[in-house]
């Protein structure tokens, strides 16, 4: 089971991707994840993360192969924020066809810009772990923390001038793979304004064990 979850930031990809690969024991793939990590030595990646910039296609391609070569291409994965653009699809295309892989579907979970902002920008954080949206689960009382009450603080690329920037890469880069996969016949639609059960079971309907 070789699979693809696309969608724009703040859908809630990584939410799902979770939830996919605990039910279905997949190898979970995460660009966020491995740029997250590389960033702490990266200045360079650092900054096109904090800024809302796609890194280049031969960076991400050569981290990506890195990394499904090192876990095993058969075992059955879940690429989570890669492809992202057209280029990086075809270069996946040639790293699984020389692997003799087959991608068994694309989900994509659909969610429209103005839910995207809300959910982005309105996220605030504690340094003790808790977590907040101030049109969603706002905080009991302005900026504090309802466990702690320390500052709730915001992250950089949280910030809605990052985020748009973020969406319209996304709509200028990432946007196409859509119609790309779904000339390949690999493409399911996911309607990502549905609760996060109701989007799994989309999901999960559409995986064959």
């Amino acid at each position: 089971m070789n699979y693809i979850l696309l969608g724009p930031p703040g859908a809630g990809k990584g939410t799902q991707a979770k939830n996919i690969v605990d039910k279905f024991e997949l190898v979970h793939l995460s660009t966020g994840e491995m740029f997250r990590e590389a960033k702490k030595s990266d200045e360079t990646i650092s900054k096109l993360v904090a800024s809302g910039q796609l890194i280049s296609d031969e960076l991400v391609v050569n981290m990506i192969k890195k990394h499904l070569l090192k876990v095993g291409v058969k075992k059955g994965f879940l690429l989570d924020g890669f492809p992202r653009t057209v280029n990086q699809a075809k270069s996946l295309d040639l790293i699984l066809k020389s692997e003799n892989i087959k991608i068994d579907a694309v989900f994509f979970i659909d969610l429209k810009f103005e839910e995207i902002i809300k959910r982005i920008s309105g996220r605030r954080i504690c340094s003790c772990g808790a977590s907040y949206n101030l049109y969603f689960i706002p905080p009991k009382e302005s900026n504090k923390c309802d466990d702690c009450n320390k500052d709730l603080i915001q992250r950089d690329d949280d910030k809605e001038e990052i985020v748009k920037n973020r969406l319209d890469v996304y709509e200028n880069q990432t946007k196409p793979l859509v119609e790309y996969y779904k000339r390949q016949g690999f493409l399911i639609e996911i309607d990502g304004s549905k609760s996060e059960s109701e989007v799994f079971k989309q999901i999960s309907e559409n995986i064959k064990p």
